[in-house]
């Protein structure tokens, strides 16, 4: 039983039997079962051939299923021809096992009753409305999908006697009380340690370190100490959103002129409908409204559409977009006019044109102020992108500084202090003007002043010109600038080292019966600590690699804490622990339910080298 936990620890709980699903499993394939092929077959299994149509099909619904699963990283994945083919011999190798566990389903001799096939059919809620089932939306999914009543049943009796065959496999597995019982206590097992802690950074502040040492680590580390590439950079930016501009009366109000069409509502019509299924109904309806009656009453009783039905037939204000073809083809033109009978894809129509509400313009004293943002947002970035032409401009002919584009733009260039690749400044922050500084094409010889840029423009109407400055090539750092620094790693690789090779010395006494060294270094053990198998630190996990103690004799280990210090345990005691029964019951079902997969899967293993399989030229393609 330990075996087979331990065997089936890394499976995911029968990777849901294959996706055996009611309805998902027909819709990727089974019905084409029921279909004969022909010469261009996917595979024949034990003579019974998988059609070349079931196999795109399954290729279809698997790409569909990833594809909704993955979104937008699916596009790449697409594009490789290998992941392609990949899922494409997925989706084959799984019709295979479908008809090798349906052929061994028949040699068993299982078999689905009429009644558990109706079941199955109403108990589905995809053919379910409000909770009930419905027949006319049941008839219409499966003629969807392909089948006839007869077909869909005979499909889902093949899908049912196969998912029978796995719940037999699935309930062949448990465990006795016994086994229960001794797995739970050693889940739930407690370990009683006391430590003792040798501190790493006591030890390094003792060690000495010579100068030959420290420049031989320097020699054979230089990588560990470069300096990153180095940048200073000079900018002027352009804000649109700084640049105040007035709007005049008569900009304003030629504005209004022009744009009239934004600040107005198109002409809306009122309408009320009767919809019937039959032309003999709705020219019924007609002869009695043209005989005075009561077009909403007649609506609330006669109409089929009852959302509008509950209001008489009103179908509120419509606007020319939102008004049906066939309501605008009526051409119903003065209030209370009245169509005859309308051909329409829901059936028929009578409608009434009930209202006209006619377009209408907001005055300019109503919207002059957002008229006014608008001229002046207009002005500003008219005036932005002239301003941005004549930095630019300046830039370009003055190359030598950003003199020349500083008084075009009329600030005064930025300079930030030094940066890397790693940290650009914020205000620099912009992938355009990254790619700028970073390309190379603006560094200056020897660590010299480069040239301007070009325009830079960045989102929300902003632009840069920028000119590096200074530049420091990547390089070592000098011994000087980190001497403090290698003496520290080296004192404390030695520490380690020596703490290391204390504890060993320490634990080798402790085990032989004696403390000498132990109380030489200064340590006792702590309190006790009881640990469990939940805690994930390397000083619990070494105590429960550690034997069990004779009574009254502790066993001792080295393990180190969170700090890198080395830390001497001493396991006193093991006892046992509780776990509550929900938790227990829970960790029996997860082990006989993965011991079931192993079955399972040892199962189809079998029937596959058994099996007779032929790959046919749809399969190659």
């Amino acid at each position: 039983m330990m075996d087979n936990l331990r065997a089936a620890s890394n499976h995911v709980v029968l990777k849901i039997i294959l996706g055996l699903i009611i309805l998902s499993f027909v819709l990727t394939g089974v019905g084409d079962f029921l279909i004969g092929g022909n010469g261009d077959y996917a595979a024949k299994v034990n003579g019974q051939e998988i059609s070349r149509a079931q196999l795109e099909r399954a290729f279809a619904s698997e790409r569909g299923r990833q594809q909704q699963m993955l979104g937008d990283q699916f596009s790449q994945l697409a594009g490789n021809e290998g992941y392609l083919q990949q899922m494409r011999q997925q989706a084959l190798s799984q019709l295979v096992d479908e008809v090798l566990l349906d052929q061994y389903a028949k040699e068993l001799k299982l078999g689905i009753s009429d009644e558990q096939i109706k079941q199955a059919i109403f108990t589905q809620p995809a053919f379910q409305t409000d909770g009930k089932f419905d027949n006319t939306k049941y008839l219409s999914l499966i003629g969807n999908m392909g089948f006839s009543a007869d077909q869909y049943a005979e499909a889902l009796r093949k899908q049912l006697t196969t998912q029978q065959l796995v719940t037999a496999i699935a309930g062949t597995d448990f465990m006795l009380g016994s086994e229960s019982d001794s797995l739970a206590a050693l889940v739930s097992q407690q370990r009683l340690v006391r430590t003792a802690t040798i501190d790493v950074n006591q030890l390094a502040a003792k060690q000495q370190v010579s100068d030959e040492e420290s420049k031989n680590y320097y020699q054979q580390n230089q990588n560990s100490f470069m300096a990153p590439e180095q940048f200073r950079v000079s900018y002027i930016k352009l804000d649109a959103a700084n640049m105040q501009e007035s709007a005049s009366d008569s900009e304003i109000q030629s504005w209004y002129d022009e744009h009239k069409a934004d600040y107005g509502q198109p002409q809306r019509n009122r309408y009320s409908i009767i919809q019937t299924k039959t032309e003999a109904e709705a020219q019924a309806i007609v002869d009695e409204l043209k005989k005075g009656g009561d077009f909403a009453a007649l609506a609330k009783a006669k109409s089929a559409d009852p959302i509008s039905a509950r209001k008489g037939g009103d179908m509120g204000w419509l606007e020319p977009s939102t008004t049906p073809d066939e309501l605008k083809e009526a051409n119903l033109t003065s209030k209370g006019q009245l169509s005859g009978v309308i051909k329409s894809s829901v059936g028929f129509l009578v409608v009434r044109l009930d209202d006209i509400q006619p377009d209408q313009v907001k005055p300019l004293t109503e919207v002059r102020d957002a008229i006014a943002d608008k001229v002046k947002q207009e002005k500003g970035i008219d005036a932005y992108y002239k301003l941005q032409q004549k930095v630019s401009d300046a830039a370009s002919n003055d190359n030598e500084s950003l003199a020349s584009a500083e008084e075009a733009a009329g600030v005064k260039a930025v300079e930030t202090g030094w940066f890397s690749r790693d940290n650009l400044p914020a205000e620099l922050n912009f992938k355009p003007v990254q790619d700028a500084i970073f390309n190379g094409g603006l560094i200056g010889e020897n660590g010299a002043p480069g040239s301007n840029s070009d325009i830079i423009t960045v989102e929300g109407d902003r632009a840069f010109i920028v000119r590096v400055s200074a530049h420091k090539a990547e390089a070592v750092k000098p011994y000087a600038e980190v001497q403090a620094q290698i003496v520290d790693t080296i004192k404390h690789n030695k520490a380690e080292k020596q703490a290391k090779a204390d504890a060993d010395k320490i634990i080798a006494e402790l085990k032989a019966g004696k403390e000498d060294a132990f109380k030489a270094a200064g340590l006792s053990f702590g309190e006790v600590k009881t640990l469990t198998r939940n805690g994930q630190d390397a000083i619990t996990q070494a105590a429960f690699a550690l034997p069990q103690p004779a009574k009254d004799k502790a066993v001792y280990g080295v393990s180190e804490d969170m700090q890198g210090n080395v830390v001497l345990l001493s396991l006193d005691k093991v006892q046992a622990g509780t776990m509550p029964e929900q938790q227990k019951q829970a960790m029996v079902k997860g082990i006989t339910q993965n011991n079931a997969q192993i079955a399972f899967e040892a199962l189809l293993s079998n029937l596959r080298k058994e099996a007779k399989i032929k790959y046919g030229n749809a399969a190659q393609q």
